[in-house]
């Protein structure tokens, strides 16, 4: 197996609940040693289910070590700043003055470590009006624009996962790989290059920025989309079949595509129909079009649907629950779902996704289990290393 592409890279990662331990946790995938700083308590996340070991903190937090520190405590934060001096990167995602207050502001750590990447994560950026409001992942969604997009109108409640808060884990990881490239090519240069960058990123600029279509609709045609606005457009369907079960359609705009379908239903020649016979008549038409192709499709299983539609080289996919995707073949074959020996269950074994990536066509199959709560706390107290060794340049 070979080393990460981050092998030797050192990250401390001061984050709770989801944007900060993302970032740090895209980095550890990649092969960076990542020590995970919790208050005695631990990462609020820890406790949404019981325990310390929630399925919301496990998501965010593999492949890392937890050190416990109080640092408003001297000792712990004599040991913090020994950390902070052996790292590479520090990523923290409280709100603008928090980590100041906690001994962790940007200029005291660049006092104890001049090339250190420092990260800081907020909700509505380090200043301004909205600076000091709290920040979900929802708000973010909101504030954005973005979650107008999503909300059902005839039902409008939130929908889906925290897309928010693991895109700003994204974005800040992109942002500190940049910084480290740089301080990487100025090293032996003159001390401005060589010093870390500040990395600032923030829920309300992140969402934004993914929300670009929306905004690059606004800016140049004065058109202000909706829910169904980009579904229209590439002609995306869903339809339940005989079975009960769904099925997704992208059918975008290659002809090729529509007549397949229509061989696939068994009436070829449905789009002689003026409304569904061209891209735009298809557009303006398309509630009309889901009903009639949700006529066709609730005749047979979704499993028959696939075969057809495969045959005939339709965009399509099976709209699975969470249970059916390990079951997949092509998920098998992409050996998509890895494990580990689990920490605190002797004998069982944790399982989760691995990382999307591979180099030179090898896939990240090994994974550590999200640490338990302090499970280094012993190195550090008894004044051992509790960073990986770097190998020697």
């Amino acid at each position: 197996m070979s080393k990460g592409v981050l092998q030797g890279i050192r990250v401390l990662e001061h984050g709770t609940f989801i944007t900060g331990p993302a970032a740090a946790m895209l980095l550890a995938d990649l092969g960076a040693d990542v020590v995970k700083v919790e208050q005695p308590e631990g990462d609020p996340f820890r406790a949404f289910r019981g325990g310390t070991y929630s399925p919301h903190y496990q998501t965010y937090n593999r492949n890392k070590k937890s050190v416990r520190l109080d640092t408003r405590k001297p000792g712990d934060l004599a040991r913090f700043d020994q950390l902070v001096r052996e790292a590479d990167v520090y990523i923290q995602n409280f709100r603008p003055g928090v980590a100041a207050r906690l001994g962790a502001g940007e200029a005291r750590l660049r006092e104890l470590n001049p090339a250190l990447v420092y990260c800081a994560i907020s909700g509505f950026g380090p200043d301004g009006p909205a600076a000091a409001r709290p920040s979900y992942d929802s708000v973010a969604q909101a504030a954005s624009g973005f979650l107008k997009l999503l909300v059902n109108p005839a039902n409008p409640r939130v929908v889906g996962p925290a897309i928010a808060d693991a895109l700003t884990g994204f974005y800040a990881a992109l942002g500190i790989l940049g910084a480290l490239v740089e301080r990487e090519r100025g090293k032996g240069a003159d001390e401005g290059r060589t010093k870390g960058r500040r990395v600032e990123v923030s829920m309300f600029e992140a969402m934004t920025h993914f929300n670009l279509d929306a905004f690059t609709h606004l800016f140049s045609e004065g058109e202000v989309m909706g829910p169904y606005s980009r579904p229209s457009v590439s002609q995306s369907y869903v339809l339940e079949c005989a079975d009960g079960k769904w099925i997704a359609l992208h059918m975008s705009s290659p002809p090729k595509f529509w007549e397949g379908l229509a061989k696939a239903i068994g009436k070829p020649d449905l789009f002689d129909d003026p409304r569904f016979a061209t891209r735009e008549a298809r557009i303006e038409h398309q509630a009309v079009l889901i009903g009639v192709l949700g006529g066709f499709f609730a005749n047979a299983p979704r499993a028959e649907w696939c075969r057809r539609l495969e045959a005939l080289d339709v965009p399509h996919a099976p709209m699975y629950d969470t249970n059916e995707v390990p079951e997949d073949p092509q998920a098998k074959h992409l050996q998509l779902f890895v494990d580990a020996p689990h920490p605190g269950k002797p004998g069982e074994r944790w399982r989760t996704v691995r990382s999307p990536l591979a180099f030179d066509g090898e896939r990240a199959l090994e994974v550590t289990a999200p640490p338990l709560l302090g499970d280094h706390d012993a190195a550090l107290h008894e004044g051992r290393s509790v960073w990986a060794p770097r190998e020697a340049s």
